[in-house]
């Protein structure tokens, strides 16, 4: 199997502008590009699916520049539905610093930011230089800009199939790239570069999109409760993220394997197999979260998230380090109280449930656990026996309901 019959295999191939490039992909020495905006100050596991294809392409000899648009992040990329909420120049500059240095960090690819060479072309010169080389109509023909004109679409939406072609060109002549790679969304304004490129200096060059990385229903995958799994682990721990995986819907779990792994075809297929005959193991999932972690933060970000997981599921949990703990369930609600406490008065005080009556329920029910060990006793009182290094607790309130308590002294 050859390297672009292995990427259709994982279903990362949705477009390529010519057929020529499935050759030149396995030939390997292209100088290609893949671009985000910084509207946040982290990638999120969305984006990783399409960095990794990158990553690939690098492994294959191919020679990667992360683009950052510290100009186009100003403006904002038309979305299918409403104009995106602008954000300002101070919180694009802090972005593109934190994203250079989080790309750098995870892939090692050079980094480039489109603000360099746009922040001096005055208006007149875009008009002339760039401006009259794209049709209304061509552009009114683009999927995500046809689907915007019944609600209505800004001028400068309008223009940012412009500037990210204006990009293309750029690195076309100042760094030899001679192709885009994007998620499927991005197809229009891709092919519009490769126009620009065409009529301005008769280069051909290439695009190549991917899917969109969806759950079963076909939103958006890498929300976990509303909330984006982010690659940096101040923002998603690995223990969250690791939970984020084993939580994966068992239909969808083979694919994410093939779309977000270095895993090879004949591991897959034996993983798939297991995961088809004994899904309750959850093999696969477990696997994919493994990969994922270990790429993003190491084996031993990995082997702590794996030992949190398993002893929150036993009295094990006393064993685990308190700042490890803190550090790994950023994402469970967080409590401060203070200790010598009836239990039915600390739930209630700390509303994690709604009166005396329900706490008494849950305590007579066996749904109250302190660091997973059930509470019966109406008269329990929590206090210091109850703590890891005196300074936390973990409390559960039925099977999925985790608090982190932070003892006040």
């Amino acid at each position: 199997m050859t390297f672009f019959e292995d990427l259709k295999w994982r279903g990362l191939i949705k477009d390529i502008s010519s057929p020529k490039l499935e050759e030149l992909i396995n030939k390997g020495g292209l100088t290609f590009y893949i671009g985000t905006d910084p509207t946040g100050d982290s990638l999120h596991i969305g984006h990783f699916s399409s960095f990794l294809i990158a990553e690939r392409l690098k492994r294959m000899g191919h020679n990667p520049i992360l683009l950052i648009g510290g100009a186009t992040g100003q403006i904002g990329d038309p979305k299918p539905t409403a104009e995106r909420a602008m954000i300002t120049k101070e919180e694009v500059n802090h972005n593109v610093e934190a994203l250079t240095n989080q790309v750098k960090k995870i892939f090692g690819f050079k980094v480039v930011n489109n603000y360099d060479w746009s922040k001096d072309i005055n208006f007149i010169d875009y008009l002339r230089d760039y401006g009259k080389y794209f049709s209304i109509n061509y552009m009114l023909d683009k999927d995500i800009i046809r689907r915007r004109l019944e609600s209505g679409i800004t001028y400068t939406e309008f223009s940012y199939m412009i500037m990210q072609s204006l990009d293309y060109l750029w690195l076309a002549q100042n760094m030899n790239c001679v192709l885009q790679v994007a998620g499927q969304d991005q197809w229009g304004n891709i092919t519009a570069g490769i126009d620009l490129i065409r009529k301005k200096t008769g280069k051909e060059v290439y695009g190549l999109t991917m899917p969109l990385i969806t759950k079963k229903d076909g939103t958006k995958f890498g929300k976990s409760e509303g909330n984006a799994i982010w690659l940096d682990i101040n923002k998603t721990s690995a223990y969250e993220m690791y939970q984020f995986f084993i939580n994966t819907e068992d239909e969808m779990i083979i694919s994410y394997l093939k779309m977000l792994t270095f895993l090879s075809k004949e591991e897959i297929e034996e993983i798939e197999k297991i995961h088809l005959e004994k899904p309750e193991l959850r093999i696969a999932h477990k696997k994919l979260a493994e990969e994922v972690i270990t790429f993003l933060h190491g084996h031993d970000e990995y082997l702590k998230a794996l030992k949190i997981s398993e002893s929150l599921f036993n009295e094990n949990v006393t064993n685990l380090n308190s700042d490890d703990i803190i550090k790994s369930l950023t994402g469970v609600p967080t409590i401060q109280s203070t200790l010598n406490i009836s239990l039915v008065d600390f739930l209630v005080n700390n509303n994690i449930v709604s009166s005396k009556r329900e706490a008494r329920e849950f305590i007579s029910n066996n749904a109250i656990s302190i660091n997973n060990k059930k509470i019966n006793d109406l008269d329990y009182m929590v206090d210091d026996k109850d703590t890891i290094e005196n300074k936390v607790m973990i409390v559960r309130k039925g099977k999925k309901n985790y608090y982190l308590v932070k003892v006040k002294n």
